[in-house]
């Protein structure tokens, strides 16, 4: 009988070991299974994570060059409009060197005067109108004023001071600067 009972033991481990093993097996197969499923929701995850990092960066540096873009366009406009403030006041203070002298003055004077009327009103600094009064004769009918708010040069009023014809350097060196600056704004470009 021992040996029936010796084999029934042995019979009751080997199934035993067996149960457990087939049981180990499919715990195994199961943790596998279930590892295999975390690690493709990860790269799932990873990769969903790395296009959403793509699309932002993407849009980022489309953001960032837009900026830049800008950014150089505006130094540009203000470099732009710098040069052409500094080149305006260059041009004013040599148009009002230029009509600190008396002779172009006088010719100047003398040219629009004999272009514009017979007859009319000068308007000018007082310096201008010193020069002028030895001049008036050969001038025809004009009546010399002075008005200290002209500046350089000097202005002619005609038809009862309806129509002006401004001869100031503010006048002549922004008429001068909008024609120079197509000019200018093709040279910065």
């Amino acid at each position: 009988m021992s040996e029936d009972i010796q084999g029934l033991l042995d019979k009751i481990n080997r199934e035993g070991v067996e149960k457990a093993r087939a049981e180990a097996d499919r715990i195994v197969a199961e943790a596998r299974a279930q590892a295999e499923k975390i690690v493709g929701d990860a790269n799932n995850e990873a990769a969903r994570a790395i296009a959403e990092a793509e699309r932002s960066a993407k849009t980022y540096m489309e953001g960032a060059n837009a900026t830049v873009q800008q950014a150089m366009r505006d130094i540009l406009a203000g470099a732009e409009r710098s040069i052409q403030d500094k080149l305006q006041k260059l041009l004013a203070k040599d148009v009002d060197h230029a009509l600190a002298d008396e002779k172009t003055v006088l010719e100047i004077v003398s040219a629009a005067v004999k272009e514009i009327a017979s007859k009319g009103e000068i308007s000018a600094p007082s310096r201008v109108v010193d020069m002028l009064k030895a001049q008036l004769a050969s001038l025809g009918s004009f009546t010399l004023v002075t008005d200290e708010s002209v500046g350089s040069g000097f202005s002619v009023k005609v038809e009862d001071g309806r129509v002006e014809h401004d001869f100031t350097g503010k006048a002549i060196s922004e008429e001068l600067s909008r024609h120079l600056r197509p000019d200018l704004a093709a040279l910065l470009k």
